[in-house]
């Protein structure tokens, strides 16, 4: 459960209670119901948002999986007309992924729903507590992103 927050809570603790609130999330947005797409489709899916026209290779690599286990995926997500493939203009070998716009559909349905359960538990909060949530969200964002593109001198505030 998450612990008592204190004005410079260790590392280890925030961790704790941000793991916490991920797996409330979930469970949050298990009630929003992801049907009819599994949790892995989902990753393609919002990877496929953000990369229109990535090639299997570099999709599977995102993955950590092997090509033919995400083209099974794939296959199961242009099924269902949630992505398309279409042969490289350069190397007809390679098949180019995009996201449908069934699947841009069904992801901002998705989205509203998710934001509707948490919007049911944010107005809960009181107003200086989502506040201070909204800020520490977006300072983990900037820190979350800088990591993942290798730029850790790019988060832009002092370590407290």
């Amino acid at each position: 459960m998450v612990t008592a927050l204190r004005p410079h809570p260790q590392p280890d603790e925030v961790t704790r209670a941000t793991s916490t609130a991920a797996e409330l999330l979930e469970v949050l947005w298990g009630r929003a119901s992801t049907a009819p797409a599994s949790a892995s489709q989902l990753r393609v899916l919002f990877i496929l948002e953000h990369h229109d026209g990535i090639n299997l290779r570099t999709l599977a690599d995102s993955l950590a999986s092997t090509p033919p286990s995400t083209s099974r995926l794939c296959d199961r997500l242009q099924a269902a007309g949630f992505l398309e493939r279409v042969v490289g203009p350069d190397d007809r070998r390679e098949i180019r992924l995009h996201l449908s716009s069934r699947g841009r559909s069904f992801l901002d349905d998705l989205r509203c729903r998710r934001e509707r359960e948490l919007q049911a538990v944010l107005a809960l909060m009181p107003a200086a507590k989502r506040a201070a949530l909204q800020e520490g969200l977006a300072s983990f964002c900037r820190a979350a992103a800088a990591q993942i593109h290798g730029d850790v001198e790019v988060v832009g505030e002092q370590t407290a």
